[in-house]
């Protein structure tokens, strides 16, 4: 068992080890050429210059000026000097609102904790139930654990405190949930009215068109649209299956910047061609010029997007059953996307189109009727990924309670003895060992929901950071508890009856705690601080600066400011509220961990959301509700847990009191999901006639047209200077009353196809 002096070993070291990572990145941002690293969002706004194209030599690369270094910790008030509104001009809202997440924290811990040291510290300490439980039942625990409710005797009246806080800590988290849901929600109404001119502001996505043997894709959802909303349609852009070509033209890119490479090498040294293995991975075959390779390889595949971006214009099974539709105002676009078009709901459905950063456009290539089954393979892998990640995470446990292999395995006995280095390895190991497994998990549940087919950067990142909760919830927690209650308690459980055992289990859950503090070390402490740092993205641009960049045009590209990483970093968050929450009755040594990392982290993320970090996309805060409902689930899981552990303790008396906990809890979930939630999936049509008002007096002359024609052509195509809008499908409109079409049976009439599902000329007034 993890002591008190194992704890204060681990953090001890997570402290330097944070303390040497600011340190290292205070120094590290103050040199000229590391500039670009550590701010790279001024520089893509055009607002920072090199500051090494000036002065001397030595200037260029180090920084001679030592004042600076005296006032190296300046990051930190200038990262809390910015205020929310210019925050949210400057960066945007999904950033600023993904700060309040750590606000939040800080808002919801920070009573709790005063509150659980006050009372509950005092309330568990003056008690001697562990003591006797050791000496009677040889029960394993630390004087951590007789700071929890482990240590209060069966039947004591001291639970009606802890009932007590129960209550309190729930009515102020919901308190604080519910206060800032309403901000949010003002703020996100607020910013769309407020927001410049988007294209998604007037565009939905259709999906599903059904097939015609008189029209093609595009003039069948010219001729509904016109048909069905005659007042407020525009134009529209169908959507290309163009994912070769898009990766014809990303392999050359890669070939370019071998090329690259290969001339930056030979100039520096003349006297010898650069030569490769033209086999696996370069590893193995024949040994050929370099340079000429390359050359050869960029007009191989300079040939092959020709023809293939030639197929893709006149090929009309490279059209797909789908169209970005563009309308005259908001107010049409919103009467659009949030109605259903046609009396068959899986026909001509549409949805708000994401902005056009946040197009994942691989994903619309994907048949609408795939998506299920898509769905239900993915939904299989992630059981059996969840199932066999149990493996890794049980190794990580054995390193938490080291005592208990050491029965098994005589030989780390001499490494038990020692002191120090029992306290290294039972603070520190465990949490290490679990950062380690997790790494790539990321990774495979980002690939997941591609495959599911989702068509925005934001949902695939929004479905990523549920799996990855879901993940953290069953692996991290419930798994590491269950785990390590069995291995801590097996001799007690084989010498037990078996009515006994439910009490050790509900002894063992709060001793689990140690565990968990030593993670948020790492993790929240050392980890957070090495975020700050950059270290790959410094090595990285060093790399492509020294061996690829040729302008300054390669220099830019060489920088990687990278984003929020909402899909990986919320889930980290969450966990930490799920910790809090669920020990915050039962273990509140705990709290100020997660105080440390709340506060930690949000002075790290502050600084690199104004100075790194460029956001892929704008989804004004899409994700709230996601955040809302995961702090309302730990909350009432916390409460089972506490419903669970009293009645271990046979408090009969208090326990009952609990369960309305959990009832209270759901209703203000779904009173808040009732009042706030609809305000982040629909746009009010006040709103948009508010703003289509507004802009029509300020701009009467705009050319709406103009501007939304060409906003939903695929990236692929957007910089082909020889392409002529005619020849890449899209809508060009005819403005007429009278719908164009080449049925045989009605020529020139607003009535739509069989299928479209729409009413008939006559019940249209025609």
């Amino acid at each position: 068992m993890a002591t008190f002096k194992d704890i204060g070993i681990a953090a001890g070291f997570n402290i330097l080890f944070a303390v040497a990572f600011l340190v290292a990145f205070a120094i590290l941002r103050l040199q000229p050429f590391n500039d670009r690293v550590y701010f790279p969002k001024w520089y893509l706004k055009g607002l920072r210059c090199s500051p090494t194209t000036s002065g001397l030599f030595v200037s260029k690369f180090v920084n001679l000026d030592w004042k600076s270094y005296i006032r190296f910790l300046n990051w930190v008030p200038d990262a809390l000097k910015m205020p929310e509104p210019e925050l949210i001009d400057h960066a945007g809202l999904d950033s600023a609102v993904y700060l309040r997440i750590y606000l939040l924290g800080l808002k919801i811990f920070v009573p709790i904790s005063i509150l659980a040291w006050a009372i509950l510290v005092p309330v568990n300490w003056t008690n001697h139930t562990l003591a006797k439980a050791g000496i009677q039942d040889k029960l394993e625990y630390s004087d951590i654990d007789k700071l929890s409710i482990s240590n209060i005797p069966e039947a004591s009246n001291r639970f009606w405190a802890h009932v007590i806080m129960a209550y309190a800590f729930t009515l102020w988290t919901c308190y604080t949930l519910s206060s800032e849901y309403a901000k949010i929600a003002a703020m996100r109404l607020h910013f769309l009215a407020s927001e410049r001119r988007r294209a998604d502001q007037f565009t939905v996505l259709v999906r599903n068109v059904p097939p015609d043997a008189d029209e093609s894709v595009t003039e069948s959802v010219q001729h509904f649209f016109l048909v069905n909303h005659p007042d407020h349609y525009l134009t529209h852009q169908v959507v290309i299956n163009a994912n070769k070509l898009a990766k014809l033209v990303k392999e050359k890119k890669g070939k370019e910047n071998w090329l690259d490479y290969y001339q930056l090498k030979y100039l520096r040294n003349p006297t010898q061609r650069p030569m490769k293995k033209v086999g696996c991975l370069g590893l193995c075959g024949n040994k050929v010029d370099a340079i000429e390779h390359q050359t050869s390889e960029i007009e191989r595949l300079s040939k092959e997007i020709e023809e293939e971006r030639e197929r893709v214009k006149t090929d009309p099974s490279c059209i797909m059953p789908a169209a970005f539709v563009s309308f005259k105002s908001r107010w049409g676009a919103a009467v659009c996307a949030q109605t259903q078009q046609s009396r068959n709901p899986t026909l001509w459905m549409t949805e708000w189109a994401p902005e056009p950063r946040d197009v994942y456009w691989s994903n619309l290539a994907i048949p609408y009727v795939s998506l299920s089954i898509r769905r239900l393979i993915v939904a299989v892998a992630f059981f059996f990924l969840t199932f066999f990640y149990m493996i890794p995470v049980t190794i990580a446990q054995s390193f938490a309670n080291i005592e208990a292999l050491d029965n098994r395995f005589p030989f780390l006995k001499p490494i038990i003895e020692r002191g120090f280095l029992k306290g290294l390895i039972q603070g520190l190991l465990p949490g290490i060992a679990l950062k380690i497994f997790l790494i790539v998990l990321p990774t495979i549940l980002m690939m997941m929901s591609k495959f599911e087919g989702f068509l925005s950067i934001s949902s695939l990142e929004r479905r990523s950071a549920t799996r990855y909760y879901l993940f953290n919830f069953i692996n991290v927690f419930l798994i590491s508890v269950i785990t390590g209650s069995a291995m801590e308690q097996l001799n007690s459980f084989l010498h037990q009856s078996a009515n006994e055992i439910p009490k050790k289990i509900g002894a063992a859950i709060p001793m689990k705690a140690t565990f968990f503090i030593t993670y948020v070390m790492v993790d929240g402490w050392a980890g957070v601080a090495g975020e700050i740092l950059r270290l790959k993205p410094l090595i990285f641009y060093h790399l492509k600066n020294f061996f690829l960049v040729k302008t300054e045009k390669d220099r830019e590209d060489a920088m990687d400011p990278g984003s929020i990483g909402f899909d990986t970093g919320e889930p980290q968050i969450q966990l930490y509220f799920l910790l809090g929450l669920v020990y915050a009755v039962v273990t509140p040594v705990f709290l100020p961990f997660i105080l440390v990392f709340f506060a930690l982290a949000y002075v790290v993320y502050r600084h690199q959301i104004i100075n790194v970090y460029n956001q892929e996309y704008e989804s004004a805060a899409a994700f709230w509700p996601d955040v809302h409902g995961r702090i309302v689930f730990a909350l009432v899981f916390s409460q089972i847990v506490l419903i669970g552990l009293m009645s271990t303790k046979n408090a009969a008396l208090t326990a009952p009191f609990l369960i309305a906990l959990p009832v209270m809890t759901i209703s203000f979930h779904l009173y808040c999901k009732g009042r706030y939630e609809s305000a982040f999936v629909k746009f009010p049509l006040q709103e948009a006639m508010t703003r289509d008002t507004l802009e029509r007096a300020r701009e009467p002359n705009l050319n709406l047209k103009a501007y939304l024609q060409s906003a939903y052509i695929h990236p692929i195509f957007k910089n082909d200077e020889d392409e002529e809008d005619d020849d890449y499908p899209n809508g060009k409109l005819d403005e007429s009353v009278l719908v164009p079409t080449k049925r045989q049976s009605r020529r020139s009439t607003p009535a739509p196809s069989k299928l479209s599902g729409a009413s008939s000329p006559e019940k249209l007034g025609i």
